[in-house]
């Protein structure tokens, strides 16, 4: 056989060998989209079918804000000036916010294993420059929270890490709990979180086994409440059920939320309330849905010989 007589039979097995390939794979189907994915936070209409909403304080920037830090490390001494701005989507520092529970912007800091909580409200600066006066108590890697609603824009949450230098020793999750103390107050959690739907919690005060029915008002409500979930430290946005005046809520002792999980998993829970002219932080672990072992907190290490200091919770 010449070379010609050759090529021809090598293409005409090749044209038989593609149109079976091509009957075949019509025969079967055609093939699976690819698997939907993980997409920014935003309203449900805003997201393709299939996709889930990110839970807020996960990312650094959305919706073409993010949060720029001025400050590259924590004080774990004297108070030293925390700054950093939130740029929008045009590229310069937001400088107009709505006030949203009596502040522009809310600033949570903790520590990555859920330790050290501080809830503070930095001063806005003409330039767009947040500010705050800011100490940890121990080394550590911090998560940094910036809870805020630019002005004609829904609210946001954008989070980054901040470290403190220094030797870090992580401390391991409390077990969960129904019931916690703070400067002689009792806080008692009643109610179940309940992954994918909406979950009613209330945390009542009481004092020397009394209840304490004159919670002070605290940025416009008896209580405010934030739920971090473990691993990841997604922010979940928890709101109050009344407000102060309006004729129906008690100022205590119980302080009712509706708080909204994602998913099963352990989460961290910080109650901020106000009596006696004083804001003081209870907290809780609870456990949403049944885990798999590998999300619950690990058994807490024997007792040390000596204690360990507060954590030196801060308001402002």
């Amino acid at each position: 056989m010449n070379t010609s007589a050759r090529l021809g039979a090598f293409g005409l097995g090749l044209a038989v060998v593609f149109t079976a390939a091509l009957g075949l794979g019509r025969a079967v189907g055609p093939e699976p989209a690819p698997a939907a994915t993980h997409d920014q936070h935003g309203t449900a209409g805003d997201q393709p079918a299939g996709k889930e909403l990110l839970p807020a304080g996960l990312q650094v920037s959305e919706g073409g804000y993010q949060l720029l830090p001025l400050t590259g490390e924590l004080s774990t001494g004297e108070p030293r000036p925390f700054q950093f701005r939130i740029v929008g989507p045009d590229g310069t520092p937001v400088t107009a916010y709505t006030t949203s529970h009596e502040k522009d912007l809310h600033l949570i800091v903790v520590r990555r294993d859920l330790s050290g909580f501080q809830h503070v409200h930095p001063r806005l600066a003409a330039d767009g420059t947040w500010s705050i006066p800011l100490a940890v108590a121990t080394p550590g890697q911090y998560r940094v929270f910036a809870d805020f609603r630019p002005a004609g824009h829904d609210g946001l949450t954008l989070g980054t890490d901040i470290p403190a230098p220094g030797d870090y020793r992580p401390r391991p999750m409390p077990p969960a709990e129904t019931t916690t103390t703070v400067d002689g107050y009792t806080v008692t959690l009643t109610g179940t979180l309940r992954p994918g739907a909406s979950s009613q919690l209330t945390l009542s005060v009481s004092r020397d086994g009394k209840p304490v029915t004159d919670l002070q008002p605290y940025l416009g409500a008896y209580g405010h409440l934030v739920a971090l979930r473990g691993g990841d430290l997604a922010y979940l946005h928890v709101h109050p059920d009344g407000t102060p005046g309006d004729g129906r809520t008690a100022a205590g002792p119980g302080i009712t939320f509706h708080a909204d999980v994602p998913s099963a998993g352990t989460y961290r829970l910080y109650l901020d309330f106000q009596h006696a002219g004083k804001v003081r932080t209870a907290e809780f672990t609870a456990i949403a849905g049944t885990p798999s072992p590998a999300l619950l907190p690990p058994a807490p290490p024997s007792p040390a010989p000596t204690g360990h200091g507060s954590d030196g919770h801060t308001h402002d």
